[in-house]
């Protein structure tokens, strides 16, 4: 996976850091926005771990830092409800301008509030996912009322949020209740998920009642069983994240994969010099896969290396022949696992005599079976293993006819 970083000029000047994760081939299908929570930032474990899980799904995803925090200029006073509704515009504008329209936000806490605000405002949004979003934008005010009683006679009061300290004046305080998310709901006629947990304290799952009922069809609503409001276990955004990236693809048009065509072969792989280092993408009829080679050589490390893809082919036909020749056979073969390494290994350390000494390729293969077996049957296997059509391939001689193909 690729992450870039953006810096994302808002409508009052201020520059927003943000991240560009990409799916593993590069080319995402659609974009989408995340919003993080109040007081949060864009490198919190849970937008991390959520924005992953959603490249896995083909989205481009961009998660950024609200004003006054993360790494984004401004103060937090500057970084009221509506401030948020603001960047979120600018970052959408920013990455329809740069790259392609965003289709789907999705936001956390009351960062998803304002992606449902913003939404209500973007032709190009066609879907929204909240996480523990408040039913109300006034809602996040009781985290500090404590310290506001003189913020009218006041430049501005520091308050006291989730153990740290910030400056907020009357314009923050005031701007809370200048939207009404329930009529905003209502009105969004988009797809919503509404993703929170009934155990949830900070934003009690009441709230997600209220946005369910508020929204229109198509709407659903998916339990985060024991996770706190800022997932805190990776464990809970990560399955946050693929529920909604298998969510939303029900509203999204399934985008064929035409990048490479096969030209009548089995695989045709592309390596754009241009544009990538060493990342190589390789298409069969069905399906994309990513080469590269490992950063300690100079590559990115988006995908395995050649000689990874070698063993990983080696691997899979081994597992699937000795499955075939146990079902036939009728034994307890219940798992296997095989191991395999490419290396090169001089002729007489192999014990090969040999005219001309010198370096010889080596696959070491290792299999561990589960099973009620005994040593007979497991030394069957192991012969078995060698006979797969892919060992049977790679020991013996092979014939390469290379042509070109002309434009």
């Amino acid at each position: 996976m690729r992450i870039t970083k953006l810096n994302i000029t808002n409508k009052k000047g201020y520059k927003l850091q943000a991240y560009l994760e990409l799916p593993v081939n590069q080319k995402p299908n659609y974009y989408a926005i995340f919003a993080h929570c109040f007081t949060c930032s864009s490198t919190l474990g849970a937008v991390k771990n959520i924005s992953r899980s959603l490249t896995k799904h083909g989205f481009g995803v961009i998660r950024f830092d609200f004003t006054g925090l993360g790494r984004s200029e401004g103060n937090f006073s500057e970084s009221y409800f509506s401030a948020n509704v603001d960047d979120l515009i600018a970052v959408n504008n920013y990455i329809t301008e740069h790259f392609e329209a965003p289709c789907l936000l999705i936001g956390h806490s009351l960062g998803g509030a304002a992606a449902i605000v913003s939404a209500s405002k973007l032709e190009n949004i066609k879907a929204v996912a909240t996480i523990g979003a408040p039913a109300d934008v006034a809602h996040v005010k009781h985290l500090f009322s404590h310290g506001i009683e003189n913020i009218e006679n006041e430049d501005s009061v520091e308050v006291n949020i989730g153990g740290r300290p910030f400056k907020i004046n009357q314009e923050f305080v005031s701007d809370f209740d200048k939207i009404n998310l329930a009529e905003v709901t209502k009105s969004l006629r988009k797809p919503i998920l509404i993703l929170h947990s009934p155990v949830d304290t900070i934003v009690g799952v009441n709230n997600a009642q209220e946005l369910y009922l508020n929204a229109h069809h198509p709407k659903s609503f998916i339990s985060l069983d024991n996770a706190d409001h800022l997932l805190s276990d990776p464990k809970d955004s990560i399955y946050a994240g693929n529920v909604i990236g298998t969510w939303v693809a029900r509203y999204f048009p399934q985008k064929e994969n035409t990048m490479l065509e096969t030209k009548g072969e089995q695989l045709v792989g592309h390596l754009n010099l241009v544009e990538d280092n060493f990342t190589t993408t390789i298409q069969s009829k069905n399906h994309t896969l990513i080469a590269d080679e490992p950063a300690s050589v100079g590559g990115d490390d988006f995908g395995p290396s050649p000689y990874e893809y070698l063993n990983a082919g080696l691997i899979a036909c081994t597992a699937m022949t000795l499955k075939l020749y146990a079902e036939r056979k009728k034994w307890d073969l219940q798992e296997v696992f095989v191991y395999v390494t490419h290396s090169r290994k001089h002729s007489d350390d192999l014990g090969i005599e040999i005219e001309k000494p010198t370096y010889l390729d080596h696959i070491s293969k290792k299999l561990k079976f589960v099973g009620n077996l005994d040593e007979q049957q497991k030394e069957r296997l192991k012969e078995i293993a060698s006979k797969c059509p892919v060992h049977k391939t790679l020991a013996s001689q092979v014939i390469f006819n290379t042509t070109i193909i002309e434009n």
